[in-house]
């Protein structure tokens, strides 16, 4: 329940400071003392449209604080918690408005958007007046408070849970359907692609490897092609090795006949000899070393050719070769088992739109009991509220054909305001007053099922009196043993029956401002006497209040 409204510097409010109590509490006062202000301001701290207008005069920023008292286990907690939000203890709304337009909110301290702070405050108050568009007068909410009237929430689980089951059978035929269409289109594309890629068998990185591979090769083949130039000019038919040999053996035969003369040419020419044999060794070594193969070579550039071009044939990279080809056969492997496999998933989407309809069927009957039993509920009320006349319908479109994870019901609370009169919403066919009954009616039959915890209503006995009033201020407090009741009200029968009474006045000359004060019983006789009387409050007013006050 709304435990404390603060309010400061809106339109004609300086400061103000409500502690509220649960049961009815009314407001009161005269035309103008600014009793709808209050309730703007409440607007404001449930999500309503922010304005600088709304800033008292002279103030920089305007300030509403609601602070609720909620039970551990109300869905507010819960949203609390999905919006990492800290939910111990007091709820607190927190709306701050500057007077350049710009505005500001706070979740129990913390900054968070207006559309939570609506979302919010949704869930914890009901605003009900003749103009009032939200709440009860929305048809988008009427299938839910009659299943909250009929306690269907059971039956309503098992048809989500059921919808959810078949749209999930449907969604897998459907994909497999496409995949199965798409692959009858390729058929023999896809059975040649597979087959090529199959006997390429390409692997993950393989590029990579053969580029590197081929790379090193050609080094190894530039380097082999030196070396083998080296080991020709050395052992072959031109080497330098038997043209040294032949002259060394003619110069030793002539070193006799010099003696000294030719020694050092000889030991050169015999160095040159060992040299030129131990490259020869050298070179020959090399080459045997050589890790060059010309047919490794060519295998390898035609392996690297040939996934470079079933890679450009399919646009794709080399390395997405294997993915391709495994996801080609998975597609072949579709339309194959296309046909079993579709009748399988054929039949199982049958099956869950069976139990669908069973259960959205099931849930319809609950339904249609439940708006006979809530029209009788509304309509036993609408005589002492003056609507005698009148006549209060449930109405149920059911198409099986759109089925909705909600069922198969569209619901809407229609009103008939005279017999022979056309039946149509609610929110059209009756007029203000009758629209307010009509709300009151429905909240009564309702009670606490599918209510917010507070309910406010604004000047719902305008434009009646006498036992009419007296019938509303009666449903109010039948109300009010169930939920928090707060209401703006003109009707002495209505504030009669509070367990709290606030009066809304003016003061100031200067400079006006709102004031609300709880009076005491003294007070409040005082007041309804007002009500009863008028500006001159008589005795026979005062004695009229202190009876309807049960004094």
């Amino acid at each position: 329940m709304l435990s404390r409204l603060s309010i400061r510097d809106i339109i004609l409010i300086e400061r103000l400071d409500i502690d509220l109590m649960s049961g009815l509490s009314v407001l009161t006062g005269e035309t103008g003392a600014g009793k709808s202000i209050l309730l703007d301001a409440l607007s404001l701290a449930l999500g309503a449209r922010g304005d600088a207008s709304l800033v008292r005069e002279g103030a920089g920023q305007g300030q509403v604080i609601a602070v609720f008292d909620v039970p551990l286990g109300h869905p507010v907690r819960v949203l609390l918690a999905e919006n990492a939000i800290d939910d111990d203890g007091d709820v607190i709304l927190r709306r701050v408005q500057s007077s350049d337009g710009r505005t500001r909110v706070f979740v129990n301290d913390q900054p968070a958007s207006v559309t939570l702070m609506r979302e919010l405050g949704r869930a914890l108050v009901e605003i009900h007046g003749q103009h009032d568009e939200r709440a009860l007068v929305e048809p988008a909410a009427h299938r839910a408070l009659l299943d909250a009237f009929g306690g269907n929430a059971g039956a309503l689980s098992t048809c989500k849970a059921a919808w959810r089951q078949w749209r999930q059978a449907e969604t897998e035929l459907q994909r497999l359907k496409a995949r199965v269409e798409s692959a009858a289109r390729e058929a023999e594309f896809l059975r040649s692609s597979v087959e090529e890629l199959v006997q390429l068998d390409p692997q993950p990185g393989e590029e990579t490897a053969l580029a590197e591979k081929r790379a090193d090769m050609m080094r190894s083949e530039k380097i082999a092609a030196d070396i083998q130039e080296a080991e020709e000019m050395l052992s072959g038919s031109g080497a330098p090795s038997p043209q040294l040999a032949g002259l060394l053996r003619r110069l030793q035969r002539k070193a006799a006949d010099v003696p000294g003369l030719l020694d050092d040419v000889i030991q050169s020419l015999d160095q040159a000899l060992i040299s030129l044999d131990t490259a020869q060794s050298g070179v020959q070594t090399a080459l045997r070393a050589i890790d060059f193969e010309p047919q490794a070579l060519e295998r390898a550039e035609e392996r690297l050719f040939a996934l470079r071009a079933v890679a450009r044939k399919h646009n794709v990279a080399v390395d997405d070769l294997a993915e391709l080809r495994d996801t080609m056969a998975a597609n072949l492997a579709d339309l194959d088992a296309g046909a079993d496999r579709l009748e399988k998933l054929e039949a199982e989407s049958v099956a869950a739109r069976h139990v669908y309809d069973d259960a959205a069927a099931h849930l319809s009957e609950l339904r249609e009991s439940a708006a006979k039993a809530l029209s009788q509920s509304v309509m036993a009320e609408l005589p002492a509220l003056k609507l005698e006349r009148a006549e209060f319908i449930v109405s149920i479109s059911t198409d099986r054909d759109n089925r909705t994870e909600d069922g198969i019901d569209q619901v809407e609370f229609w009103v008939r305001t005279n017999p022979g009169s056309r039946a149509g919403p609610m929110m059209k066919v009756a007029s203000g007053g009758e629209l307010s009954r009509f709300l009151l009616a429905l909240k009564v039959a309702l009670a606490d099922r599918g209510s917010a915890p507070t309910l406010v209503f604004d000047e719902i006995d305008s434009g009646v009196g006498g036992a009419v009033a007296d019938a509303i201020g009666q449903r109010l407090a039948r109300l009010a043993e169930r939920v928090q009741v707060l209401t703006v009200t003109h009707a002495p029968q209505v504030a009669a029956r509070a367990s709290a009474h606030f009066l809304i006045s003016k003061s100031g000359a200067d400079r006006v401002a709102t004031r609300v004060e709880q009076m005491d019983d003294e007070a409040r006789r005082e007041e309804i006497a007002r009500m009863l009387a008028g500006a001159t409050i008589t005795d026979e007013a005062r004695a009229a209040a202190a009876k309807l006050l049960g004094g």
